[in-house]
């Protein structure tokens, strides 16, 4: 289904759609017609040649140079020249529609005054799949992200790279063969284009809608391994949850929990814990040691808790994202009827904040992830199971003692990710004295989510070895039989030690790609 581009609605999952999925997209005829009416009356304002920002003045510091409306064209290619100055590696494609997308939304809004040529421009871009190349760093985060989104406005002229086959090629060369004929900027669109948070909007779009399903993905492999160890089912329990502690990730947490356990022949309730205990209990025996845990240790308790909360995170940040993909969010702003809005809409800390929200929770995610590993490697900790799972020959054979460790230095490596909210540095003649440093936020959620993805693998992996060591496979829930059939259609059993590097790697990308949310899905197990 197409998405339509208003200004007003779209959400993180229809950038997601575009980005990712190619969805077709328009800008709506009213989007259209509200541009070219906030169009036509913003330039009867500017041909005054009164002072507006960025419009008849220089930009930034220079706001205190007058600029003649004569010099229309060549003001706003100058800053689209001067700011595209993105420097590191390039955005990936889907990141960079995403960005697209983004940008697009905003400008449909209707305040940022630019012809619908402009708006259509975009809309043409994204279903041509001419992708601008987008350098990842240089982004302050305020005066919104320059440098990223002049990249996108210097393929809008002519200049500039876009992206084939993931390599940059002339921007030029590319729309001679769309037969395309580049923009000429007028009044404010230089400005419109790049002073925005569009960048670290779009790629934290990704990023919350990728997280999601890497929580859903981190119970399923939780609920392998509370079967597999003989949990209890108790702490995920409704009543526990919807009516002592209402959180609402941790609701829907402990529902998928049950969901995911659900027909399950391996684990038990309290009464039969309860039952265990009494029946071993000695008379006249006042203190006496028991085999039987009447709980198990918090990461295998405290699974609702934990990722519960990370799912309430990435919905407050998918909350301001969706705020800011509807926003107009750069300067100066054109209401009908009113004195031209200058401020600071292009300042990016409600989104700096989530993101960095978000890489605080991911980082989380991967703290509980390693830890549960833990509990099975570990013969101390694993309820019976032999030590890093080795399935014959211990000592002989390592099993997963050196999976375990990339894991480990993963979660170590998240943790010295910081906030990027608090690193304001000024830049722009002191002009822009406190920035925001939101595309650093988001590229730092992403970073995370992407060491998250071989923690987790290292798990998977694990899970299904607990299994196959155990003999346990008969009394699997149908979603932990399709998780564990999901790895071992990957990788096979470790029965004796070898090459670990490209197990874990085919599992990490199997869960970038959301491959064992699907698994469980084709099971007839649907998460919330």
């Amino acid at each position: 289904m197409e998405v339509g581009f208003d200004g007003e609605s779209l959400d993180i999952g229809d950038v997601r759609r575009v980005a990712v999925d190619r969805a077709s997209c328009s800008v709506t005829p009213e989007a259209l017609s509200r541009a070219a009416e906030s169009r036509r009356m913003f330039e009867d304002i500017a041909r005054q040649n009164i002072p507006i920002y960025g419009v008849t003045t220089g930009y930034g510091e220079m706001i205190y140079m007058l600029v003649d409306v004569s010099k229309e064209v060549e003001l706003q290619t100058n800053l689209v020249r001067s700011h595209s100055a993105g420097v590191g590696p390039l955005f990936g494609e889907e990141e960079s529609r995403a960005i697209l997308a983004a940008r697009l939304n905003a400008l449909a809004k209707g305040h940022s005054a630019v012809r619908p040529q402009v708006l259509e421009r975009l809309a043409l871009y994204l279903n041509r799949g001419i992708t601008p190349a987008i350098p990842e760093i240089g982004s302050l985060g305020a005066s919104g992200d320059l440098a990223p989104l002049s990249h996108i406005a210097s393929t809008v002229i002519g200049e500039g790279y876009v992206l084939r086959d993931g390599r940059p090629v002339e921007t030029a060369t590319v729309l001679r063969e769309h037969g395309i004929v580049p923009l000429e900027l007028r009044f404010k669109e230089g400005l419109a284009l790049i002073n925005g948070t569009s960048a670290m909007t779009g790629l934290g779009s990704l990023v919350v809608c990728r997280a999601l399903d890497q929580v859903r993905q981190a119970e399923i492999v939780s609920a392998l391994i509370i079967e597999t160890l003989r949990g209890s089912t108790s702490p995920f329990l409704p009543e526990g949850h919807e009516i002592a502690r209402p959180h609402p990730g941790q609701i829907d947490s402990a529902a998928n929990l049950r969901t995911l356990m659900g027909g399950s022949g391996l684990t038990v309730d309290h009464r039969d814990l309860r039952r265990q205990v009494q029946q071993g209990r000695r008379d006249g025996v006042e203190v006496q040691r028991t085999d039987t845990y009447l709980q198990k240790a918090y990461s295998l308790r405290a699974v609702p808790q934990i990722l519960g909360a990370v799912r309430d995170t990435l919905a407050h940040a998918g909350d301001k994202l969706r705020i800011e993909l509807n926003s107009a969010n750069d300067n100066p702003l054109f209401f009908p009827g009113q004195e031209v809005f200058h401020g600071a809409n292009f300042h990016g800390q409600p989104i700096a904040f989530a993101m960095d929200f978000v890489t605080i929770a991911l980082t989380q995610l991967g703290v509980l992830s390693e830890r549960q590993t833990n509990r099975l490697l570990n013969r101390h900790l694993s309820y019976g199971l032999p030590e890093f799972l080795v399935s014959g020959d211990p000592g002989l054979n390592s099993g997963f003692a050196g999976a375990q460790y990339p894991a480990t230095a993963l979660v170590a490596e998240n943790r010295t990710i910081g906030p990027a909210s608090t690193q304001s540095v000024p830049s722009n003649g002191d002009n822009q004295d406190v920035v925001s440093m939101g595309l650093i936020g988001a590229r730092n959620a992403r970073r995370v989510l992407g060491n998250n993805d071989r923690i987790l693998a290292v798990e998977f992996l694990a899970a299904a070895q607990a299994v196959d060591v155990s003999g346990r496979h008969d009394g699997l829930s149908p979603a932990g039989r399709a998780a564990y059939d999901a790895v071992r259609a990957l990788v096979p059993t470790l029965d004796r030690d070898r090459f670990m590097s490209d197990d874990i790697e085919t599992v990490a990308s199997a869960l970038s790609q959301g491959h064992f949310l699907e698994a469980v899905r084709h099971g007839g197990v649907e998460l919330r």
